[in-house]
């Protein structure tokens, strides 16, 4: 049998695009060319965006729910990482014929997915052909009170430097189909891929941290690229203790192996977790989530890696660069 004719551009919105803005009343049904948007009474908006790239941040074969998913989720870490609470996200689609309607069904269940577990909707967006690789790009917005935003810029000479989570295993799991990890077993394999195609972002520790934090943002570019953005904003140094850097089973296993793989859990980046530094006491666990102390901010210029005898370490890989 012929394949079906594929759907129209409104077609499209009204199949798999509108049922997504059930609980966004600002999207007005899609009906119109732009959405209304407002925070709540002495709040201010934070907005960020981000594009995503086929064969370049996700591979041709990732499942299109998967990599729907990815792309809410980096932009809702974005959001935790400044303290806010989400609102709503605007898309553009910039897909070639090939993804056809099981395709889209797959895309836009994976939204659906992640909107009710992060009580997110759609607020409207575009959809357009291409003869060139999936491009799909996300603006999300958020709300914060007034004046409470945590930016990166904060860092103070005494703090201490802390993360979320687990390190490593979202670099680690971009290698798992590559075979360079064939020695850890297959369990360990399949739970860092996971981490690289489906980041958790923390929406909730965000938030939980404004007051605390004096600086902060989401690993996503390698942890010390990332802790050389906020000491460069805040005209300071850091220095890491290397063996406290909280790591996973499978990440443990990985470098244990192979030491050399220390640069991509330091460098490579995809980790979505929340560093940030403080001065106070901060809490081992907030909103469920481990939380580590892993350095400290000091007078200077620059990030240091220290092994356990406080002697400078070199790291290849210091951060992703998108060009």
């Amino acid at each position: 049998m012929p394949e079906p004719a594929p759907l129209g551009e409104f077609d499209r919105i009204r199949r798999h695009f509108r049922p997504l803005t059930a609980n966004s009343p600002g999207a007005l049904d899609l009906t119109d060319d732009a959405a209304l948007l407002a925070p709540s009474a002495g709040h201010e908006l934070v907005v960020t965006v981000d594009a995503l790239v086929e064969s370049v941040h996700f591979r041709p074969e990732d499942p299109p729910d998967l990599v729907a998913r990815k792309m809410l989720r980096v932009n809702l870490s974005d959001l935790a990482a400044m303290g806010a609470r989400p609102l709503g996200y605007v898309m553009t689609t910039a897909l070639p014929l090939r993804c056809g309607e099981d395709w889209l069904a797959a895309f836009a269940a994976g939204l659906a997915t992640d909107q009710a577990e992060f009580a997110v909707g759609l607020l409207g967006g575009d959809s357009v052909a291409t003869p060139g690789p999936i491009t799909l790009s996300l603006t999300a917005f958020g709300e914060v009170p007034a004046g409470a935003a945590i930016r990166r810029n904060g860092a103070r000479a005494g703090d201490t430097v802390f993360v979320t989570g687990t390190i490593g295993d979202g670099a680690l799991g971009l290698l798992a189909p590559t075979g360079r990890l064939d020695f850890l077993d297959e369990e360990h394999r399949r739970f860092l891929a996971d981490r690289y195609l489906l980041p958790r972002p923390r929406c909730a520790v965000g938030p939980a941290l404004r007051g605390i934090a004096h600086a902060m943002l989401d690993v996503s570019d390698g942890l010390l690229g990332d802790l050389g953005h906020i000491t460069e904003g805040s005209g300071a140094a850091a220095e890491i203790d290397r063996d406290r850097v909280p790591l996973s089973p499978a990440a443990g296993a990985a470098v244990a192996h192979d030491p050399a793989l220390w640069d991509v859990v330091l460098g490579g980046g995809d980790d979505y977790e929340l560093l940030f530094t403080a001065s106070g006491p901060v809490p081992p666990m907030i909103a469920g989530v481990p939380v580590t102390s892993i350095g400290r901010v000091v007078a200077g210029s620059g990030v240091r890696v220290l092994d356990g005898s406080g002697r400078s370490l070199t790291v290849a890989a210091s951060g992703y660069r998108h060009f």
